[in-house]
This record gives C-alpha cells, sequence and structure tokens, in this order.
C-alpha cells in the first residue's frame, strides 16, 4: 500500500497542485530517503531552480518531470504528499520540503520512513533502477490479452505471486490481486500454466476493470492511504472479497476464507474460486 490506483491518484492530483511551479530551495530532513545521488547536498542544489513540467507514473513510482532532470519517487507503505503553505507548522515525520518561489511547500511525510527518492538526467530514469526492468502497464493501450498471456501464461508459478511479481505486471498490489482472481473465478495458487485461454481472458478483463473502477472513486484507504489533498479513497468501500475474512461472499453467501499464498494475506471464495488441482491441458491456439 498504495498500489497502481492510490499512486495514479496521487499523481492526478499533484499534476493539478505543483505543475508550473519551481523549486526555490530543497530541504533534506531524513538523509536516507534520498537513494541518488549519495550527496544529499547535491541532491538540494541541482534541484534548485528546477519547474515541475507533469508528473507521470511507472507502475508504483512516481516520476516528476522536472526542467532538467526527473525525480522517481516511491512511496512504499506509508508516504505521501501534501501542499502547504510557508510557515506552516511542520507535521511529525516532514522527511523532504520542496519550496516553491510562490510561497507554498510540497512536504513528503513517512511514519514508516521506506519511501525512497532518486534524482536523474531526463532520459536516464526508466534505464536505470529501480525503473529499468518493470513490466506490464495494465491501464495502458499495450496491455493487451496476447501481451498478458506471453507474459504469464506458460509460467509454473502460483497465479498470486507471479501477478504481483513487478517484473511481468506492475502496480498490482495484494488488495487488487485478491479482487481480480475473484471476479476472473480463478483460486490465488493455480499455477499460471494451468489456466486455459478463456480463464486468462477472464483474468485480463478483470485486471483492467477493478484498475480502473479503483482509479475512478480515487483507490482504496484500508490502512492510511490519503492523496495529495488529504482526501482518502473510496473503493474500500466496494470490494468484494479482501479484507472480508469470515464475511459472507456477496455472490453465493459461502464465507470467505483467508490464508497465507506466496507470504501474502489471501482472501478467497472456496465456492466461486474453486482449487483445480488437475492440470488443464493446453489448447491447440496457446
Amino acid at each position: 500500500m498504495p498500489e497502481l490506483p492510490e499512486v495514479e491518484t496521487v499523481k492526478r492530483t499533484l499534476i493539478e497542485l505543483i505543475t508550473g511551479k519551481t523549486m526555490e530551495r530543497v530541504q533534506v530532513r531524513l538523509p536516507r530517503i534520498i537513494q541518488k545521488p549519495d550527496d544529499i547536498q547535491q541532491f538540494e542544489v541541482l534541484l534548485q531552480g528546477q519547474t515541475v513540467e507533469t508528473i507521470e507514473r511507472r507502475g508504483k513510482f512516481l516520476r516528476f518531470i522536472l526542467t532538467d532532470y526527473v525525480l522517481v519517487s516511491h512511496l512504499r507503505m506509508e508516504g505521501r504528499y501534501g501542499l502547504y503553505q510557508a510557515g506552516e507548522p511542520l507535521e511529525l515525520h516532514t522527511h523532504v520540503i520542496f519550496h516553491f518561489t510562490d510561497g507554498t511547500e510540497l512536504r513528503y511525510k513517512d511514519v514508516r520512513q521506506f519511501g525512497t527518492m532518486h534524482l536523474f538526467p531526463k532520459g536516464e530514469d526508466l534505464k536505470q533502477p529501480p525503473l529499468h526492468k518493470l513490466g506490464l502497464e495494465p491501464l495502458e493501450e499495450a496491455f493487451t490479452f496476447e501481451a498478458f498471456r506471453q507474459a504469464i501464461g506458460h509460467r509454473k508459478t502460483k497465479i498470486k505471486p507471479l501477478l504481483l511479481n513487478q517484473a511481468y505486471i506492475v502496480g498490482i498490489g495484494n488488495i487488487y490481486v485478491d479482487e481480480s482472481l475473484f471476479l476472473a473465478g480463478i483460486h490465488p495458487e493455480r499455477e499460471a500454466s494451468s489456466l486455459s485461454r478463456k480463464e486468462l481472458a477472464a483474468l485480463h478483463a478483470s485486471i483492467v476493470q477493478t484498475l480502473r473502477e479503483s482509479v475512478e472513486v480515487g483507490g482504496s484507504s484500508v490502512k492510511s492511504y490519503v492523496n495529495g489533498q488529504g482526501e482518502m479513497g473510496m473503493f474500500q468501500h466496494q470490494l468484494n472479497i479482501y479484507g472480508r475474512e469470515s464475511q459472507p461472499c456477496k455472490t453465493c453467501g459461502t464465507p470467505i476464507v483467508k490464508t497465507v499464498v506466496g507470504g501474502r494475506g489471501t482472501h478467497t471464495c472456496p465456492k466461486c474460486q474453486p482449487l483445480k488441482r488437475k492440470r488443464a491441458q493446453k489448447k491447440s491456439q496457446d
């Protein structure tokens, strides 16, 4: 947390709040947040005078597109941005402050202190860690069924850990994997290679549907997530299965079961998502 819909919502909010603003100075109050460059003073100096042209997203990462640089920010579990007027009291766990020439400040807060920032010259950020090996973007046109099938369809890995692996498909975290598998009627312990073409098509469609619906309502606020304006997401009110252990399935009434798959808490409806142990025969068209 946050996952793709939440990061997309933060991106859209920050575009409205800070596009066109110029950094007068930057103050780093917790050096370990800055992963690149190694010299924190260099990070602060390089950003002086930089104007925010736009903000983009790659997987769960924010990309601040500046005059000469790209700032890559990963919120991890608790990171959040907020725009303030200069002089407003600093809240606890405020670790990086971007002071703009118009008297406003973009402040990065992170209670858990797991977030990261990398600064690259323009054109270099997508070629280097942490972005260089990320997989398909599930909300882009390139995320076709065939691209999805080629990425995961023949792998002998349980489908849930595979969907969580950012090297294949980006941005789908624990909440949205559980929701997508439920909509597709697929048990999270099924091997990807056991899924028929029809099942893969259903899963592809459910991933796109689930993520788009969440983005439309600002993501899910199941823990501490808020967007750049301090607003909560609302998708948690639409969740079919995640966080509903022992509650009746909205489709069939069977109590939802919580287990652990790939080291992650996993919610499943035993009736709607039966575990088919027998490997399905491959279709000739596969």
